[in-house]
């Protein structure tokens, strides 16, 4: 089959996802936005994918001309903010699936409860069905006018393969001796929590006089911002297959969003073995945080909330802190490629 995705901005996890739908006899072909300087992630494609960089085509009948010479067979759309895109999927709805991958969470607040009617009409002219991560979006969906039928889950998943392997890899050595440090992976803005962060574990490790240390890994607008304490390091961006080094040094994953529509690197580092504590506005930890099993949640924005979670895991005694780290790489396997694939051949205009 045909599938072309008319995407915003790529990631390691997504491209894994087109390379495992290539390597089952499809052909792939990605139109997409110009990678994020504050992501610049490196892609490995395999035979079968094709990247065609969304800037070259500037003219709408050059992007309408290039899909047509495709003769997709099914077309998946990140979102409605490009508008060309939008037009794309007008046109093909009635031919065959035209797919909607929805991130957004629904929150019922006023600005959505108006924005739903509005988009319901715009939307439900374009596409004839919705892929969502979880349940937030899945219920999001609905509220756009979307059947049930015509919504499937599981849009976003981790490379498994890669970040379990990596968990098989420094299982023993952590068991031996658990890392005392706290990770953190994620853009360098504000609405990621990090200064909440600096300013909880600061706090804490000079309450406590604990030998726990913080280690960030990204970039961003306010790099040049950041912290800089004895117990905290920064490293920058990292590409994912790099990761193992800091991976096998650090014990516990860190995600203090004020906001994340879904949080991919919540499964990566479940994955990894990492306990983890996480923010409870990030959508990811309905199927990867079980509470006291392997990891806790705390308030967004908030430093004492934060702090308690900390001290949760500063208290641990190493034993359970192993226990916490199967829990994590069980859970984190909830979703993977797999599953991915064989939903994409699910939607059908029947």
């Amino acid at each position: 089959m045909n599938f072309v995705f008319l995407y915003t901005e790529l990631a390691g996890y997504i491209v894994n996802c087109f390379n495992e739908l290539a390597k089952a006899r499809n052909k792939v072909h990605v139109f997409y936005w110009e990678i994020n300087p504050e992501a610049p992630f490196e892609f490995n494609l395999v035979d079968g994918v094709e990247l065609y960089s969304r800037k070259k085509y500037n003219n709408q009948a050059d992007l309408f001309e290039a899909v047509k010479c495709i003769s997709p067979d099914k077309i998946i759309c990140s979102g409605w903010v490009d508008s060309v895109y939008l037009k794309i999927c007008s046109k093909y709805k009635a031919k065959i699936p035209t797919i909607l991958a929805l991130d957004n969470q629904w929150n019922g607040n006023v600005k959505q409860v108006v924005g739903s009617f509005v988009a319901r009409y715009v939307l439900r002219s374009k596409f004839s069905h919705a892929w969502v991560p979880g349940d937030k979006q899945y219920r999001y969906a609905e509220k756009l006018g979307f059947d049930r039928d015509h919504i499937q889950k599981g849009f976003y998943t981790a490379n498994v393969e890669l970040f379990r392997n990596f968990y098989l890899q420094n299982k023993y050595a952590k068991e031996q001796n658990f890392p005392k440090v706290i990770l953190y992976v994620g853009r360098y803005v504000k609405h990621k929590g990090i200064f909440d962060l600096w300013k909880a574990f600061i706090e804490m490790n000079e309450e406590t006089g604990s030998d726990w240390e913080l280690w960030c890994v990204g970039t961003g607008q306010e790099f040049e911002n950041r912290k800089k304490h004895k117990s905290i390091k920064h490293f920058g961006f990292l590409q994912p297959k790099d990761m193992n080094d800091v991976i096998s040094k650090s014990g516990v994953y860190i995600l203090p969003s004020h906001f994340e529509p879904w949080g991919v690197t919540l499964q990566e580092f479940a994955l990894s073995g990492l306990p983890l504590l996480v923010s409870d506005k990030v959508g990811s930890l309905e199927i990867f945080l079980e509470e006291n099993i392997n990891g806790y949640s705390f308030k967004s924005g908030n430093v004492s909330s934060i702090k308690t979670a900390l001290k949760k895991i500063f208290d641990m005694e190493q034993s359970s802190l192993i226990k916490f780290q199967g829990a994590s790489s069980e859970i984190g396997n909830k979703i993977n490629v797999d599953l991915w694939v064989s939903t994409i051949m699910k939607f059908t205009n029947a």
